[in-house]
């Protein structure tokens, strides 16, 4: 077996999944399989939850191929990661043989063209379909002939291109097929080149997976979801959920208990999430410490963090120095970027059940928690009824489960415009986080497009870290944390909030290219959700007096 060149695994895992084509060198290939992966070692309950969740939009137009009737029968799920030294299979496709010398269009890449050499490339042009079909063109040849060579244009459409015979000049065709019907019967085939977005969109999920499973049975046996809800509904005073909580854990003598089934079970979810991700590692600003009072650091933790932080809207930041991410691929669509228009296809095991692949990776990262007092007054302050809540109340537990109580999140393929509280604790949210990531890679030397998020919007919070799909400053994050938080966090609410596009920036949606947006990979809620108005407006966040 030929190998074809070497990618690193966070490359393979968006750009070569099963059915993919793909550039190399200088050939097109579509990707068969991964050799023999190694399997990732995954809690199934939360894999299965969270693909129910990201799946949602398609399940509701009933074009998730099946996917969350079998889940919900709990077929098996297994997450495997790249076998670097084994690698990816892939095979020639399309197999539209083009002559790189005279432009005839072949039969077989194995003789000679007849202009007597033998050096074939590829038309690189496919049909798609929005029910995940993908097809190679077939060219009509001169009858009297039986030959044909491609005519290329000027432009990229595949409605341009031409065929003639190269002995008699009779054109045998003009574009790649109008109005071919597709094998499933429910509409026809369009052409694009075969790197065009709209042949493969790979569909992902983001987890938090703990490297050692032991952390999650330590918190079943610690009193399960409910013992971290109230851990993170309490602000984490204790360092891990399994210590003596600041109130009583007895069901039916904790705010959390009036939560509806409905809400608690979304509240512990994310809950979870973060006892999983501080389990390894979690440093609390108040515990930045230096042996000598005289220390300008140490008098620099105590003099100049805490009223940045105040500044900031926060109620804590935490260090992660090993936060441990998961990222895995369940499958693909074509065509057009609306579940409702195009069917998803889940990558599926050899036995039955479904195969993620993903990429597990140990990188630091933040953890910040907004003030449930000044988002609570915030939120009234927007005209948001808050149940069990009002301004005078200064008990953070009763804010936060108001706030879980009031607050129905939005689905990140919902519609922005649609107000409600949930929407204005998600935009918050989010929009803090772009701020943020986009100030923490000036600080950091950590290029922006190399930060993403991974929100906990229940909790008013939300993870800032390095992907590991990209190089990044090592330690840029602790160092930042340990030695200048507070410029960071000051800069962060005083340096320049208006955006170059104003006025029809903030006319629009409040957020552009210009001044909020992150690359795709960086923002899983495809930069919606965002609006500048909700931190600097008349009465932003960041303008609401502490």
């Amino acid at each position: 077996m030929a190998k074809l060149g070497s990618r690193s695994g966070s490359q393979i895992l968006r750009t070569f999944l099963p059915e993919q084509t793909v550039d190399l060198r200088g050939d097109i290939y579509r990707v068969r399989e991964w050799s023999a992966p190694n399997p990732i070692e995954i809690d199934s309950d939360v894999v299965r939850w969270s693909l129910l969740t990201e799946i949602g939009a398609w399940t509701a137009n009933d074009t998730d191929g099946g996917m969350a009737g079998e889940l919900l029968r709990q077929v098996p799920v297994e997450v495997v990661e790249l076998d670097e030294r084994r690698g990816v299979t892939v095979e020639r496709y399309p197999r539209t043989w083009l002559c790189r010398c005279c432009k005839r269009i072949g039969r077989s890449a194995e003789e000679r063209c007849r202009c007597g050499n033998r050096n074939w490339g590829q038309l690189h042009f496919v049909g798609v379909h929005e029910c995940g079909a993908i097809t190679e063109p077939r060219i009509r040849r001169c009858p009297q002939h039986d030959d044909v060579r491609v005519v290329v244009p000027r432009s990229a459409k595949a409605a341009d291109i031409r065929f003639v015979c190269p002995v008699c000049a009779t054109p045998t065709m003009q574009g790649l097929g109008f109005h071919q019907k597709c094998g499933c019967g429910t509409g026809t085939v369009r052409w694009t080149v075969h790197k065009a977005r709209m042949v493969y969109v790979p569909r992902g999920v983001v987890l938090i997976n703990p490297g050692r499973p032991e952390h999650r049975e330590n918190l079943n046996l610690t009193g399960g979801p409910r013992k971290a809800l109230i851990w993170v509904v309490e602000g984490l005073q204790v360092v891990t959920p399994a210590e003596p909580a600041g109130r009583s854990a007895e069901a039916g003598d904790h705010p959390v208990d009036r939560l509806s089934p409905a809400q608690r079970a979304v509240a512990e979810r994310e809950a979870v999430d973060i006892a999983m991700a501080l389990a390894e590692s979690r440093t609390p600003t108040t515990a930045l410490r230096l042996p000598d009072p005289g220390d300008p650091l140490e008098q620099r933790y105590r003099e100049k963090y805490p009223p940045a932080l105040r500044q900031a809207g926060i109620d804590g930041l935490d260090l992660v120095d090993r936060f441990p991410i998961l990222n895995a691929m369940y499958g693909y669509t074509r065509g057009k970027d609306d579940p409702s228009k195009c069917r998803l296809v889940p990558f599926r095991r050899r036995r039955g059940g479904y195969r993620l692949y993903g990429n597990l990776a140990e990188t630091e990262a933040f953890l910040i928690r907004l003030d449930p007092i000044r988002v609570a007054t915030w939120l009234a302050g927007r005209g948001h009824r808050l149940a069990g809540w009002t301004p005078e109340y200064t008990d953070p537990v009763l804010a936060r489960v108001a706030i879980l109580e009031s607050a129905a999140i939005p689905a990140k393929r919902d519609d922005p415009r649609v107000e409600s509280t949930g929407a204005d604790v998600l935009k918050l949210i989010h929009t803090y986080a772009h701020r943020l990531i986009r100030q923490t890679a000036v600080f950091s030397g950590i290029e922006r497009d190399a930060l993403s998020e991974y929100l906990v919007p229940h909790h008013l919070g939300f993870f800032l870290y390095p992907a590991a799909r990209s190089d990044f400053v090592l330690g840029g994050i602790q160092a930042v944390f340990e030695s200048n938080l507070d410029d960071l966090l000051t800069a962060f609410v005083t340096a320049e909030h208006r955006c170059p596009l104003d006025p029809g920036c903030g006319i629009g949606s409040g957020a552009c290219a210009a001044c909020m947006h992150l690359g795709e990979p960086s923002c899983r809620f495809f930069n919606l959700f965002l609006d500048r108005g909700v931190l600097f407006g008349r009465n932003g966040y960041l303008r609401h007096s502490t």
